[in-house]
């Protein structure tokens, strides 16, 4: 046998074959390498007699510059263009396939959406005036760009930087037409990014007649009306292949902005914005001034029709849902009756943009959102933004925003669930979560507090450090889900104090669970889905499933305790309802004061406030428990008028003396406007007569046949 470890002793065949194979591998290496330095030396050699010397070389490299950052520029514009893809991969011919008529709980033809297809008029076969006076207005160059106008934009810059602010706009009608049909109205780079994208893609599919016909078709023109068809005959009561000159110039001018110059509103503004379409046809030499002159002198006029207070937020919204249950149904002609109380609407409307006008420029807001639900999961009130003509992004269903903590109650509903109850003694100190440490409102530690205090008062540190210490951060974020948040919920440590985006719908839904009892609200727009023939394709109390229990019953009265005591002896005192009417809820302030929140409830109504700027600036120091909690109390105050009053669960009711000293504490500032008041209406009591005497005749057996005996 050989000795291992004695390389002497080993075979001389097996030594000699490993310098063999070390021998190969240098000289391989070795050669490989020398044979690359002589092909190397060839490359050079040979690219020497294409060297350009003098001020052909400065092409050359500027050339080379060029290919190589638009390599570069060519890998990033397809990074940036996945939305674009993303959002053509929709369905969206078939959303304008589509005709609905929308009707309020009572039955009342509140608008419409989608393409009304009996006034629908194809391109063809559209006045000319029309066709000239939108293209001299939006879009000269419509036949001659690709989707992207360079030279009409650069010409707006210019014009811009002239005149010191934004006078002329850039987009072309492709890209507005892309914007109308898969974004929104949000203000930022991305946006405009993917729009231009999008309007790429639509040149590429479209033909420049289709592009012109959707976007006459689909686009938002004042008075709850889509399309020119729509408005020539809600403005002017003719079909769209009557109107004249002076009336096309009108309905041109009000792509702009269809609030500002929609002429039942404001026809003085409509009119003069009609003379700058006549003057921009003359400048493009679409026509002569001699042409126009008639119109000029002669305004177009309008029906006189009272202003017409359209719930387009919510249409929209409901639109969406209609479009998410159409896959049950082939009819594409449908008359949709939904939960909306106009009433409602129109009070959070009034109590949002009352709230902005007076208080909006002190505090630095100028937008604000709200949602109410009756308790039950019917939306009864939905307010987007302050004006939709203005823009139709919709902030209470899109718009994600960080709720502050607001969003605590279900790091709390997780620590009620886990055998905690109000009373239950937590550590109010510093604490680290790694490299991060969350601080109370003016750095202040109160030490040892009861969670309701935590609750009440909206210290942070307390759901944290149960977060860390014994919840975890998953069953949090399982609780929001359960609850109602549609929103994706981040994954990580700071989401106990409110760091997760969520929508304003999304919060009521969720605080719509504890007057509930700890079960689904079952958010909902539209009860029924019916055709033209008065079939019913959808009812929601049919075809939905019952809700299920989302929250045990002893946690449910423990929120309801804690979550009570906000608007009366924590951060919400503002938010307080009058007439003993036990009010629940939670404020919610966000970094930087960027997102202002109150979400409060009754036995009847659960409501969600939101205040903030598009941009994500800075407010002045607005917190949940100042505009939003003033705003909530107007808009429900008005709701409660006249109701049979429920209670919240595991609550007892608000004692007299309390409820009048906290109701004083909490009257508005002096100057301000004063409450709404609900029209006169049927008692409580005859409304109840009413419907059970409606409920027996729906049920009562048909009458016999009776035989009645003719006179002779």
């Amino acid at each position: 046998m050989t000795d291992p470890d004695n390389p002497e002793k080993r075979p001389r065949k097996q030594r000699h074959l490993l310098l063999k194979i070390d021998s190969w591998i240098d000289s391989t290496i070795w050669n490989a390498g020398f044979r690359s330095a002589e092909i190397w030396e060839d490359i050079t050699i040979f690219f020497r007699r294409f060297r350009v010397r003098g001020w052909k070389r400065i092409v050359f490299e500027l050339a080379g510059e060029g290919l190589t950052w638009g390599s570069v520029g060519a890998v990033l514009m397809l990074a940036l263009a996945q939305p674009a893809f993303e959002a053509t991969k929709e369905d969206w011919r078939n959303r304008g396939d589509y005709a609905v008529t929308f009707l309020d709980r009572y039955g009342n033809v509140i608008g419409h959406r989608g393409v009304i297809h009996q006034n629908s008029v194809p391109i063809d076969e559209l006045p000319d005036a029309l066709i000239k006076s939108v293209l001299a207005t939006e879009d000269r160059r419509f036949f001659d760009h690709f989707g992207i106008d360079v030279i009409g934009l650069f010409r707006a810059v210019v014009t811009n930087a002239q005149a010191g602010e934004v006078v002329q706009g850039g987009s072309t009608l492709t890209q507005q037409l892309a914007k109308n049909l898969f974004l929104s109205n949000e203000r930022s780079i991305d946006r405009k990014i993917t729009e231009a994208f999008l309007a790429l893609w639509l040149e590429a599919n479209l033909s420049k007649k289709e592009i012109l016909s959707t976007y006459l078709d689909r686009a938002y023109m004042g008075g709850g009306t889509f399309g020119a068809a729509a408005a020539a005959q809600f403005y002017f009561g003719k079909s769209i292949t009557d109107v004249n000159l002076a009336e096309s110039a009108m309905l041109a001018g009000l792509f702009k902005a269809p609030a500002k110059y929609a002429p039942h509103v404001n026809l003085p503004a409509a009119r003069g914005r009609a003379n700058e379409v006549l003057t921009n046809l003359v400048q493009s030499g679409l026509m002569t001034e001699g042409q126009v002159i008639a119109a000029r002198r002669n305004p177009a006029t309008v029906v006189d029709r009272n202003q017409v207070e359209s719930p387009d937020f919510f249409l929209d919204w409901a639109f969406d849902e209609v479009m998410r249950l159409s896959p049950r149904f082939h009819q594409h002609s449908l008359v949709v009756r939904t939960t909306i109380d106009m009433g409602l609407q129109s009070a959070a409307e009034d109590s949002v943009e009352t709230s902005l006008r007076e208080y909006g420029e002190s505090y630095h807001a100028k937008q604000g959102a709200m949602v109410v639900l009756e308790n039950g999961g019917a939306v009864r009130a939905m307010v987007g933004g302050r004006d939709y003509g203005e823009s139709q992004f919709n902030r209470a269903t899109k718009a994600l925003r960080q709720p502050g903590s607001s969003f605590k109650v279900y790091t709390y509903s997780v620590a009620m669930e886990s055998g905690m109850t109000p009373d239950t003694i937590v550590v109010d100190a510093p604490i680290y979560w790694g490299n991060w440490s969350p601080h109370n409102y003016a750095n202040k530690y109160a030490g040892r507090v009861t969670i309701a205090t935590a609750i009440a008062q909206s210290i942070n540190t307390i759901p944290v450090r149960l977060a860390k210490e014994k919840l975890g951060i998953q069953p949090i974020r399982a609780m929001a889900k359960n609850l109602g948040v549609e929103s994706p919920v981040r994954d990580d440590v700071t989401i106990p104090i409110g760091t997760s985006e969520v929508t304003v719908l999304d919060q009521a839904t969720a605080y719509a669970v504890f007057p509930a009892g700890g079960y689904q609200s079952r958010r909902h727009g539209i009860t029924q889905v019916l055709d033209y023939g008065g079939d019913v394709l959808y009812d929601f109390d049919r075809d939905e499933p019952p809700a299920k229990r989302v929250l045990s019953e002893k946690a449910d009265t423990y929120m309801n305790q804690m979550l009570s005591r906000v608007p009366y002896v924590g951060t919400a005192r503002k938010a307080a309802l009058d007439n003993g009417i036990l009010t629940a809820g939670k404020t919610g302030t966000t970094q930087a004061y960027r997102d202002a929140w109150f979400i409060g409830y009754t036995g009847n109504y659960t409501a969600a406030v939101w205040f903030g700027n598009d941009d994500y600036t800075s407010t002045n120091k607005m917190t949940g428990g100042s505009l939003p909690a003033m705003t909530f109390k107007r808009a429900m105050d008005y709701a409660h008028q006249g109701i049979t009053l429920r209670q919240i669960p595991g609550t007892q009711p608000l004692p007299p003396d309390k409820n009048a000293k906290t109701v004083a504490a909490a009257k508005p500032e002096e100057g301000s406007p004063p409450p709404l008041v609900r029209p006169r209406m049927l008692s409580v009591e005859s409304t109840r007569i009413l419907k059970d005497l409606g409920q027996a005749l729906k049920t009562a057996p048909p009458l016999a046949a009776q035989k009645v005996a003719s006179a002779d």
